[in-house]
């Protein structure tokens, strides 16, 4: 039977302590399936073994069938949006601690790549939202982002007061720290620290999740994938829009921060015997009793 992929980008979190040992095991596996190995050159660097290839970050989508994320949820949100602009499928080596996306265990790393290489997987499509940054009518910043848009208060900043409308629908005017647009993945992030509903991957959902809103009465709200979220900044100092927490656009008053879901999703490949709500509980530790 031929092997399911013939080449895979392996990008790394260069500083984590146990790379070294992780891509050098990674390789050698690699390798023993006949696949060709690019890697980007700060996770080069830390190999000990050379691949076939070195790339920029940006290039590396066209040249793999097949990336493989050694680190990180951080890591992994930084590579899913460049690999789903073609469809390149994301498999997440957890090197970190809590590891929602980067959900094998570098323990059991020989196991899991193996079925994966030999089409042994499950596949699963991830939303991804295309963000952007209106001011006079002209589009000034645009980014896409895996887990959510937030528009928020800078640092030094005070309260904000912004407009929401979905789908040309005003919905409310609100004082807060800011507004979260989450997708399903990112409602295990940000958005659940700020009182956010967990939305199930299969969901065609995305999540409006206020922070520390002035009136208690605002609540996190569900709406379907498909609608256009604009948030219109009414006034407020230093506030900004952050895109996955990766990059982000000093916002002035009427600048409008227009969110929707991307047209290509991410493509995130597990082992088989995956199970989300596994997940949730032992990332969550809702399994856990007090003695």
């Amino acid at each position: 039977m031929s092997p399911a992929f013939k080449t895979a980008a392996v990008v790394g979190k260069s500083d984590a302590a146990s790379l070294p040992e992780v891509l050098d095991q990674l390789s050698a596996l690699l390798r023993r399936h006949g696949l060709a190995i690019v890697m980007d050159p700060l996770t080069a660097g830390a190999s000990p073994v050379r691949p076939d290839a070195v790339a920029e970050l940006a290039d590396l989508p066209s040249r793999s069938e097949l990336a493989i994320i050694v680190g990180g949820d951080g890591t992994l949100l930084s590579c899913a949006r460049l690999m789903a602009e073609r469809g390149v499928p994301l498999v997440g080596v957890n090197l970190g601690r809590l590891g929602f996306l980067t959900d094998v265990p570098a323990e059991t790393l020989e196991s899991s790549i193996e079925s994966i290489l030999a089409g042994d997987f499950q596949a699963e499509s991830r939303t991804l939202l295309e963000g952007s940054v209106r001011r006079d009518g002209k589009t000034v910043f645009s980014a896409l982002a895996m887990n959510d848009v937030v528009v928020s208060r800078g640092a030094m900043g005070s309260m904000i007061e912004f407009a929401v409308t979905v789908d040309g629908e005003f919905i409310y005017t609100l004082r807060a720290d800011g507004l979260i647009v989450a997708t399903p993945t990112g409602s295990t992030a940000y958005a659940l620290s700020a009182g956010g509903p967990i939305l199930h991957p299969a969901l065609s959902a995305i999540a409006l999740v206020p922070i520390s809103p002035h009136t208690l009465s605002n609540r996190p709200v569900a709406i379907r994938s498909t609608s256009k979220v604009e948030v219109t900044l009414v006034r407020g100092v230093d506030a900004r829009a952050n895109f996955d927490v990766q990059s982000y656009w000093e916002l002035e008053p009427n600048d409008v921060v227009c969110v929707s879901a991307a047209s290509r999703p991410a493509t995130l490949l597990h082992p088989r015997g995956y199970r989300y709500f596994s997940m949730l509980r032992q990332k969550l530790r809702w399994s856990e009793r007090t003695s």
